[in-house]
């Protein structure tokens, strides 16, 4: 039989000691952004303004990720504001539109995220 063991207290304290706050507000970040498209993608679970809601959380807690992660997510993000508008749109009156992301120092980082955004007409 293959019983799973609890961790004892010191191995818990032992794997404390070497969590870093940056990893947990990346997996925090990272759960927001698969969080909110579900929100917005999957029928039975749509919920614009929990998804709004989690589009400001991952804003908000991207600065504080690790440099070298934040391309994707701010990838994934402006997925999200895209899928938000529109969804938005859709399901009934006007909300407020999150803001764009905050983007790098690096110009062709800023180009490249450029050419993937789509903005709807009109705005």
């Amino acid at each position: 039989m293959n019983e799973q063991r609890q961790p004892t207290e010191e191995e818990l304290r032992e794997a404390l000691k070497q969590l870093r706050v940056e990893d947990v507000v990346l997996q925090t970040v990272i759960t927001l952004v698969n969080l909110s498209g579900r929100r917005l993608t999957v029928e039975d679970e749509r919920d614009v303004e929990q998804a709004r809601q989690g589009i400001e959380a991952v804003r908000a807690l991207l600065p504080l990720c690790p440099e070298e992660e934040s391309a994707p997510i701010r990838d994934a993000l402006s997925q999200l504001q895209v899928i938000y508008v529109r969804e938005a749109k859709e399901g009934g009156p006007p909300q407020e539109e999150p803001a764009a992301p905050e983007r790098g120092k690096d110009e062709e980082e800023r180009a490249k995220a450029r050419s993937k955004i789509w903005t709807p007409p009109g705005t």
